[in-house]
Formats: C-alpha cells, sequence, structure tokens
C-alpha cells in the first residue's frame, strides 16, 4: 500500500518556491541552508513545537517539520527569516528578548511594504502601528518600556519564544550577509525596472555615474536618497557644451553632471557626492552677492574635506582643493579669508574647470512654487539620510556638516530679530531706583511727610548709537531700477530701528548721510527716525568721513556702536569702534567684514 501524499511538505515547498521567484529574497536564499527534516543524526532541527522557523547565526533556517500552513503563510515566514539575516540583526545584546523584539518590528514592517505572502495569523500585528525607526533605537525604547503584548508575537518562533538563534559553531560574518543583501537589491531594483521598461530597451546602461548612484543608495544612506532624487547627465556632447570638464551640478533642475570617462568609480563617487552636498546645503543661494566663483571655490574646500575626512570615494587629482589650514572652517571664513588674495584663488579650477563654477544656476528657481518643492526634497533627503546614517552607525560625519544639515531644518532668524540681539548687547533694560535727592511733586500737598521720587540710575545721554547712511546713486536709483533695492526698504529698516530705539529707552540717534561727502544730522529722536530722514547727496559712495566724522565728534560717546546702512558698492573704509551693516538681500561688501551683517529682505 502507497503512502498518501504529503500535504505539510507540498505546502512548505509551494512556499519554498514563492521565496526562490522573488527577484529580491530568491537571490538570498542562494547561500541558506533550510533545514526541514535532519538528513543525519549530526544534524538537529532548533525549531521550538509552537514555532514555525527560526534562523541561526551559521546561516540556517531551521522551519517546523510537520506545521500545516498555507504556502502564501511559508513565503512570508521564509522571508522574514531571510530579512533577519540580510540586515545583520545578529548582535550580542545585554537585553536578548527586547533585542528580538526590535528586530522583528523592523522587518514586519518592511514586509509590510514588499507583500510576499501573508503572515499567519498568530504574527498579524497592526502594519500602521509598528515603529518608523530604525532597530537600534526602538531596542533602547523598549528596554525602557518593555515589550507591549501586540509585539511578542511578531517573531516565527512562535508567543514567548526568540526567532534568531545563537549556534556554537562557525557564524557567518554579519558584514557578508550585509553585503549579500545589498547586492541582491541592486540587482532586484535593475529586475524590476527592466521589467517595467519592457525587456532589455528599458534598462538604464550601466554607466560610472549609475553604478555610484546604486552604490550610494545600497552602502550610504546618508547620501542615498539624494541620489535617487538626480538625473545623471554623462552624455559627452552635454557635457562639452555646458564646459564641464569632470562635474557639476544644477540643482534647479536636478540634474548631475559627471565625465565618468574620464574618472575610476570611486572617483565618480568622490565627485557625485560633492554635487549633491552643493545642491542639499543650499550654496547657490548662500552666495548673498559675493563673487560667485570664490564662493564656490570656498564651498569647495569645505565639501572636500568633509568627504576626505568620511572617506566616500577617492578625490580625482583634477580640481584638487584641500588646504589643511582651512580645515574646520564654514564657507563663508574661507571666503572672507581667499578674497583678500583675488590674484591666487581666482586662478583655481573647480570640478567644472578653470574660472567656472560647478554650481550652475542662482537659486533663483528657489523662488517658485516648484522651487519650493524641490528644496523640501533636497532638505528632507538630507535630514532623513542623516537621523538613518547615525541609527546605523554608518560611518563618521562631520560637525561641521551635521550641524549645517539641522540647520536647515529651522527657518532663518529675520533680520529685525537678529539686529535687536545685537543691540541688547549694548542697552540693558533700565533700572530705576527711589531717591531723595529731589522731591516728589505729590510733596507739596503734605510737606510734612517725606516721599521719595524715582530716577534712573543710568545717564539717558549715554544710551545712543550713531547710524550711518550710505545714500549713493547706486545705493538707491541703480539698484532701484535693478530691482535689488527701493526706497521701501530704507523705510522698513529705518522703522525698525527707530521701534527698537523706543523700547529701550534710547532717547536719540547721531544719524549721518554720506556719499562722497558727509552730511551729519545730529541727534535725531528715535520717534522721528524714520518719518523726519530726507536723502541728501547721491553722489559716489565714501564712507570713511562719515566714519571719521563720529569717531571724532566729543558729543558722541566712546563706547557706542555705529549701524552702517548700505549696498555694499561702497569703498574699503577703516572703523576703530564695534559696528555692523545692514545690507539689501543679495548684495555683498567688497571687504571681509569684522560686524556683523544683517540683511533686509523685500
Amino acid at each position: 500500500m502507497s503512502k498518501g501524499k504529503d500535504h505539510a511538505l507540498a505546502s512548505f515547498d509551494a512556499g519554498v518556491g514563492m521565496v526562490r521567484a522573488h527577484p529580491l529574497f530568491g537571490r538570498l536564499m542562494e547561500g541558506v541552508a533550510v533545514i526541514r527534516a535532519p538528513h543525519s543524526k549530526a544534524q538537529r532541527n532548533y525549531c521550538p513545537e509552537n514555532g514555525w522557523a527560526v534562523v541561526i547565526n551559521t546561516g540556517e533556517i531551521h522551519v517546523h517539520p510537520r506545521r500545516r500552513c498555507p504556502p502564501e503563510e511559508w513565503a512570508h515566514v521564509l522571508a522574514h527569516c531571510l530579512l533577519h539575516l540580510g540586515l545583520d540583526h545578529f548582535k550580542v545584546r545585554a537585553r536578548p528578548a527586547e533585542w528580538n523584539a526590535a528586530a522583528c518590528a523592523c522587518v514586519a514592517r518592511l514586509l509590510g511594504g514588499i507583500k510576499l505572502g501573508r503572515a499567519p495569523i498568530e504574527m498579524e500585528a497592526a502594519r500602521g502601528d509598528l515603529p518608523a525607526r530604525a532597530e537600534e533605537s526602538f531596542y533602547e525604547e523598549l528596554c525602557q518600556a518593555g515589550i507591549p503584548d501586540e509585539l511578542a508575537s511578531l517573531g516565527t518562533g512562535g508567543l514567548g519564544v526568540p526567532d534568531l538563534w545563537f549556534a556554537s559553531g562557525r557564524a557567518v560574518s554579519g558584514e557578508a550577509w550585509a553585503a549579500r543583501f545589498a547586492d541582491a537589491l541592486g540587482a532586484a531594483v535593475s529586475e524590476t525596472i527592466d521589467r517595467a521598461g519592457g525587456g532589455a530597451a528599458g534598462r538604464a546602461p550601466d554607466t560610472r555615474g549609475q553604478r555610484a548612484r546604486t552604490w550610494f543608495m545600497n552602502h550610504y544612506p546618508l547620501l542615498g536618497a539624494l541620489a535617487a532624487g538626480f538625473e545623471i547627465v554623462e552624455s559627452a556632447a552635454e557635457l562639452e557644451k555646458l564646459q564641464i570638464a569632470i562635474g557639476a551640478v544644477e540643482p534647479g533642475r536636478r540634474r548631475l553632471y559627471v565625465n565618468s570617462i574620464r574618472l575610476a568609480d570611486d572617483e565618480v563617487r568622490f565627485v557625485m557626492a560633492h554635487e549633491m552636498l552643493h545642491a542639499a546645503l543650499q550654496h547657490d543661494t548662500r552666495c548673498q552677492g559675493r563673487d560667485p566663483h570664490l564662493w564656490n571655490v570656498a564651498c569647495d574646500y569645505v565639501i572636500n574635506h568633509w568627504l576626505v575626512e568620511m572617506r566616500v570615494g577617492k578625490m580625482p587629482h583634477v580640481g584638487l582643493l584641500l588646504d589643511p589650514q582651512l580645515k574646520g572652517l564654514s564657507a563663508e571664513a574661507i571666503y572672507d579669508r581667499i578674497v583678500t588674495d583675488l590674484r591666487r584663488y581666482r586662478k583655481h579650477a573647480t570640478f567644472r574647470g578653470a574660472a567656472l563654477g560647478d554650481i550652475i544656476g542662482d537659486g533663483s528657481w528657489r523662488r517658485s512654487g516648484d522651487g519650493m518643492a524641490l528644496d523640501d526634497f533636497y532638505r528632507h533627503a538630507l535630514q532623513q539620510g542623516l537621523a538613518y546614517h547615525e541609527e546605523q552607525g554608518r560611518g563618521l560625519v562631520p560637525a561641521g556638516l551635521v550641524e549645517e544639515i539641522r540647520a536647515l531644518s529651522h527657518p532663518p532668524i529675520p533680520w529685525d530679530v537678529e539686529l535687536a540681539r545685537w543691540l541688547d548687547n549694548w542697552f540693558q533694560p533700565l533700572e530705576r531706583g527711589r531717591t531723595f535727592a529731589r522731591p516728589s511733586r505729590r510733596q507739596s500737598s503734605t510737606p510734612d511727610i517725606p516721599r521719595p521720587s524715582w530716577v534712573v540710575k543710568y545717564p539717558l545721554d549715554a544710551r545712543t548709537f550713531g547710524v550711518v547712511l550710505d545714500t549713493s546713486g547706486s545705493m538707491w536709483w541703480k539698484a532701484r531700477a535693478a530691482g535689488l533695492v527701493n526706497v521701501d526698504l530704507l523705510g522698513k529698516a529705518l522703522g525698525a530701528i527707530a521701534s527698537y530705539a523706543m523700547s529701550r529707552d534710547v532717547p536719540a540717534v547721531r544719524v549721518v548721510f554720506c556719499d562722497a561727502l558727509a552730511y551729519d544730522q545730529g541727534y535725531l529722536p528715535a520717534e522721528d527716525l524714520a518719518g523726519r530722514v530726507r536723502l541728501q547727496g547721491q553722489g559716489g559712495t565714501v564712507l570713511q568721513p562719515a566714519i571719521n566724522l563720529l569717531e571724532k565728534a566729543p558729543d558722541f560717546p566712546p563706547a557706542a556702536p555705529v549701524l552702517i546702512i548700505t549696498d555694499g558698492e561702497c569703498d574699503v573704509f577703516k572703523i576703530g569702534r564695534e559696528h555692523a551693516f545692514l545690507m539689501p538681500q543679495g548684495r555683498a561688501l567688497p571687504f571681509p567684514p569684522r560686524g556683523e551683517v544683517f540683511r533686509v529682505s523685500a
């Protein structure tokens, strides 16, 4: 009499077939030994009686030999175990149960998106309640709060039984499994794109740029999302048309140009990371009226130091902008240094070429509706990449880069708030005290009862500051014709200064107009500052006479600060006291400023 068909085995084999047919899990399955029924006395099946399967750190999956369930459930169980291996979940922790629960939650969330098979009823959990973060941070939370009941059965080992098992035999390296998973994921993505495009004709060419993109997506989460969002242009004709020697980026069109023919694979990675950081860190809009080429060079110094420190690819010999003396400085600080030696630094070449910046565009696209959406993409991609990079411990990220990425999530402080903070350093709140030195006006009604009067402890005549107002033609007429500044901005600036002065008990402000000559307006009451100012001059811009007038004036306190309102088209001047500049957005000074610079937006 022949034995009947083993329905449990047939269902299991069908589930294995579903896994092997999957573009991702089929490749992972090739390096895994699945043990259902031991073939010798030396072999053992460690799957518990109430479980479906357990995964061993030696690269084995032990499944229940007699459990009956549909092929879809077996496919889901095997995929769960394979992801444990591919995500390198075999890490020794002080609280193994909490770590196993955190790892299973991560796997369940991923499988909910992949949708291979279906989870057994006992392993079901509300996918929306699963944590959308990395295992490490969720593990720390479980160590403090404990494992909730709804997560206790997410593993394949059964209720209360872990599905991550450590054997005494030789374990497979976690890095080896992670690398195998990355290769399988890349191949699965390529195969999916190939199928969607109708075969080989729809497949993207296997160029150095495309391989570098895949590497970022699979191995470097900090820049992976950015790399996925760029169109990579490697056409020799387009590169020649735009005069691009090695690489460039066009943030407004989300295009990344790279001359991969001249570079090795690791050099392409460096160049692409360099250009992506230019776009994501808003280097095009942060130019703020500076010399575009020198600003580009300053940003290159900063980015190159970061990438060398992070060991992202290999820096090409062309466009080698790397100076140990500039390490750790911001792009703004480096620009202030190199602008003093124009003859030397104008000769420096970027990745695009000599005297050409590798940032294409002036940043005007960011002011449109589409630009704001694209700006959100750059910001979120970099911020999420940093969070995942840090949670996974994927490598060093320089402190300067971390600060710039985190700064992207905070809106800039309005110029008038920054100006008020600066002036607060000079004008502390007044303290009032009582004195009997002068009788109160109420004293006459009761002359026999002495009453004190309130007095200000500090002299009001020392509470003042100077305003030097550039009244040159470039400031008001040429700039207004170019759409860079108008008289409304003058009113906005003077109105903010007057409002601050009145709120801080500054009785009067010393105002000096200046173009080719200085026109002393004397002290103006704070409340009349914006309304009574009448422009004089309109000649060229030489501000030194106005500075000299204030510094030598016997009635102007030596410690009083000076606020200079200009468009930046002025001669170099010297000032020996504390000062700051108030300028229109998008303009720059012809010299490195020593004081603060506040930019008035239209």
